[in-house]
């Protein structure tokens, strides 16, 4: 079983091994389709032979890594989940400095002057109504400016570090029946009305949402897209609504649960 010595690096030893990023690989798709493991297609998806594989498998069996029983049978042991584990940490780990240390640095971001600026400018970054802005004050995440602008002027900010102030915004979704249902008739404009108060962005899904929005005096702000759009919203600290169809509402739900965002619901339908 290859081993790390004290001292040395599990990172280094394991991407500068072509061998051992493979034994991880065909381990952790041994652990996904497990037992029932189909060395074929395993080989297909690595672009390595099927007798490769084998090969592989019969070595992760012989370190304990693999139990093997009946014909393409196989269960990841105790011993290999660790290993797995372990390996996983450190390219997460890996991955993370790459993305937050490395690529950070040498990163370009775009930003709103807060006021005139010139290259090299020390400026404070901050999020304002989902948009980055640049200013001569200290923020908690600071950056060099590449090159001079003028108040109002998209920036160029390098060498970004700390982190910048932001909060995520609450995506609030009103329910609004289909025409079978009745439609925006069946809407209680005055709650909409209280609902919307103070939200920075709407959008509508489905002619009867766009409609009830309208009859309550607003207009949307998104009309198509409306779903995608009042998450990446909500990404950026934006306040938003979406009005949408009933039969919509569930599925939007989980898209919102997927992303992570806080939402709220408000089922408007008169009975």
């Amino acid at each position: 079983m290859p081993t790390t010595t004290a001292g040395e690096d599990p990172l280094a030893t394991l991407l500068r091994s072509k061998r051992e990023i493979t034994r991880f690989q065909i381990l952790v798709e041994v652990a996904e389709h497990q037992p029932a493991v189909r060395q074929q297609e395993i080989a297909e998806k690595m672009g390595v032979t099927p007798q490769a594989v084998s090969e592989y498998i019969r070595e992760l069996a012989d370190d304990g890594f693999i139990s093997a029983y009946g014909r393409g049978r196989y269960e990841v042991t105790k011993e290999g989940i660790e290993w797995v584990l372990n390996n996983a940490e450190v390219l997460e780990s890996y991955a993370r400095h790459v993305t937050r240390d490395v690529i950070q640095k040498v990163r370009v971001w775009p930003a709103i002057a807060a006021g005139n600026l010139k290259e090299g400018d020390v400026v404070g970054v901050y999020m304002k109504d989902g948009w980055l802005y640049a200013a001569k004050e200290s923020q908690n995440a600071m950056g060099e400016v590449i090159a001079d602008a003028v108040a109002g002027q998209d920036v160029g900010i390098a060498q970004l570090t700390g982190l910048i102030d932001h909060t995520e915004g609450t995506v609030r979704v009103l329910k609004v029946p289909r025409i079978e249902r009745g439609g925006s008739r069946k809407v209680d404009l005055a709650g909409m009305q209280k609902v919307l108060a103070g939200v920075q962005m709407v959008g509508v899904v489905g002619l009867e949402a766009a409609i009830a929005l309208r009859a309550a005096g607003r207009e949307p702000d998104i009309t198509f897209g409306s779903r995608e759009g009042a998450v990446e919203a909500a990404f950026h600290g934006v306040e938003c609504a979406v009005l949408i169809v009933d039969e919509e509402f569930t599925d939007f739900l989980k898209r919102l649960e997927s992303a992570g965002l806080n939402y709220t619901i408000h089922d408007l339908i008169i009975p």
